[in-house]
């Protein structure tokens, strides 16, 4: 299984535009640039889709941990932060925390937390952020 997501910028950092878009059309040339990225502009950026990909990859592991313990959320809520700090002159993302409030009859604190401690390893996206991305570069004719 492959998922793709594209991305398009045009001008220089501070006065240029960018455009995202997924496959599935979640994303459809949804605007973002340096303002909706360094300062507080409404849209969207990077981290920001990082932190609702990790939320929502955190919170079906832990559905599918649960459901091996025979147990059933009520409600799983879970809000991501990331990070984004400058570091030696470069930007670089220096913390991600994952926030959950579970409703889970018939369990306790410490259960809990021993499944939502696995489900945060074993989740795709932990596991992505923990690695090298790989690239390939080809320049195009103007």
């Amino acid at each position: 299984m492959k998922r793709t997501a594209s991305a398009t910028w045009t001008g220089k950092l501070k006065d240029g535009k960018g455009a995202l878009s997924t496959d599935s059309g979640v994303l459809s040339n949804t605007p973002y640039g340096f303002s909706t990225r360094f300062e507080d502009e409404p849209g969207t950026n990077p981290e920001e889709l990082v932190a609702a990909a990790h939320a929502g990859c955190f919170t079906m592991a832990l559905a599918a941990l649960l459901e091996k313990e025979d147990l059933t959320a009520k409600s799983l809520q879970t809000a991501t932060s990331v990070t984004l700090e400058n570091v030696d002159g470069g930007f670089a993302i220096t913390a991600v925390h994952l926030d959950l409030l579970a409703e889970i009859p018939g369990t306790d604190q410490a259960t809990l937390e021993r499944i939502a401690d696995i489900a945060k390893l074993e989740c795709p996206l932990s596991k992505l952020l923990t690695i090298k991305a790989t690239l390939t570069t080809k320049l195009a004719a103007s």
